[in-house]
């Protein structure tokens, strides 16, 4: 029994799911596949959500866009069949919803909305394989991925969570389930999701409550690399690491792995591979359960987009442990991705992801204590495994915010 994991990019249009077919079909035993948004749809319903709750008039076009998007693939895919009825009742269900007035809590719209991408996309693909030939059953994950109602970063209830995945999974009568990654639901069956890009997390709880041989995430990329290919040359193929390895990256903002993927698979020993759809014949990179020492090459990891806020008190006194458990709370209650702290004796700085939001507004909220001053469009640079050559090399002409070392971690937020 194994579990796959396929994101936007491998479904992104017609051609995309016919080799994803390709590589369900040559797996032969039990399977549970997660499936993504298709393409770059999370993006799309992000603006309408925003077109919905603000009440402006650009919602119709952008769902159209959206429906657009997914017609021309069902299009190529079903022939003259035409649209699945499921994924037509998908339609008029979100533009029902749409229709209706928006409540005042964003996060909660943003949750009920943004799962349509994940049911439209699985129902498709489902569908497909089942016309052609290959029988699987289509799972709404919200049934049994059950969440509290922190909305847009929902926790996992695991007990329940595990006592209604195995009654749903049971491979009784089907060997092959398509079902959705990053959303689930409350106990009164309100639409939660697990945080951006969170369907690694979802094959991840799904493998470690059924107790899978392992769990396989299929990209762009050959598998793990020393560096974002995108975003610099000569990256070097890591074959293998440790879960400790993969945390470490993902925390520092690797974007190959979800953050909170690894727990699960190390508390059951499930290795976790990494594989490319592209050629999905080659090994990949396997995260998994390592005792000997493995020398690994410098790993880059860029975190673009970041924010450093500093805050100092107005009366100058010195930051104290009250003044950091006061900050972490806001910060836990704004929902606010942090990426790096540092203290000072008179300031607090933080980097965090630049959101959508006006942060100037959100932070102003403690403008009584402290004074807050901003700098926008950062960098923030982790290398695992750095040499001072490298360093050297990495900074070079760059201007330096804050920077940090221990053992085998260099961060360094930067402007170019």
């Amino acid at each position: 029994m194994k579990v796959f994991k396929f994101g936007g990019a491998s479904v992104k249009d017609a051609a995309a799911v016919e080799n994803v077919f390709q590589i369900i079909k040559s797996e032969t035993g039990k399977l549970v596949v997660v499936i993504s948004a298709m393409g770059k749809s999370t993006d799309l319903l992000e603006t309408l959500i925003k077109a919905y709750y603000n009440k402006t008039s650009e919602k119709p076009a952008i769902f159209k866009a959206f429906k657009d998007y997914h017609i021309e693939i069902i299009e190529t895919l079903f022939g003259e069949k035409g649209m699945p009825q499921p994924v037509y009742e998908l339609f008029n269900e979100l533009e029902h919803k749409l229709a209706t007035r928006p409540s005042y809590d964003y996060n909660f719209e943003y949750d009920q909305i943004i799962c349509f991408g994940e049911l439209i996309s699985t129902r498709i693909i489902s569908d497909y394989l089942n016309a052609a030939g290959h029988p699987n059953k289509w799972i709404d994950v919200r049934t049994c991925l059950k969440t509290d109602d922190t909305f847009r970063d929902a926790k996992v209830d695991w007990e329940w969570t595990e006592e209604l995945i195995l009654e749903e999974f049971t491979f009784q009568e089907d060997q092959l389930y398509i079902t959705q990654g990053f959303i689930g639901s409350t106990s009164a069956n309100l639409t939660t999701t697990l945080g951006r890009e969170g369907s690694d997390f979802t094959a991840a709880i799904i493998g470690s409550l059924l107790m899978v041989e392992s769990v396989s995430i299929w990209k762009d990329v050959p598998g793990i690399l020393s560096a974002d290919p995108k975003k610099m040359a000569d990256t070097v193929m890591i074959n293998e690491l440790s879960y400790k390895e993969a945390v470490e990256m993902t925390h520092s903002g690797a974007k190959v792995i979800h953050p909170k993927t690894m727990q699960p698979l190390h508390n059951k020993g499930i290795p976790l591979l990494v594989k490319s759809f592209v050629v999905p014949q080659n090994p990949g990179t396997v995260i998994h359960k390592i005792d000997h020492k493995i020398e690994l090459p410098p790993i880059f990891i860029l975190k673009e987009n970041q924010v450093l806020i500093t805050l100092s008190a107005k009366d100058f006194s010195i930051i104290s442990i009250v003044d950091i458990e006061r900050v972490v709370n806001f910060l836990m209650e704004k929902l606010i991705k942090v990426t790096l702290m540092q203290q000072s004796a008179i300031d607090l700085n933080i980097v965090a992801d630049a959101s959508d939001e006006n942060l100037e507004e959100i932070f102003g909220e403690l403008s009584t204590q402290y004074n807050i001053r901003y700098n926008t469009g950062l960098t923030l640079v982790t290398i695992r495994h750095y040499t001072e050559e490298v360093l050297d090399w990495m900074v070079k002409e760059k201007d330096i915010y804050l920077e940090q070392h221990s053992r085998l971690t260099a961060r360094m937020l930067v402007k170019e």
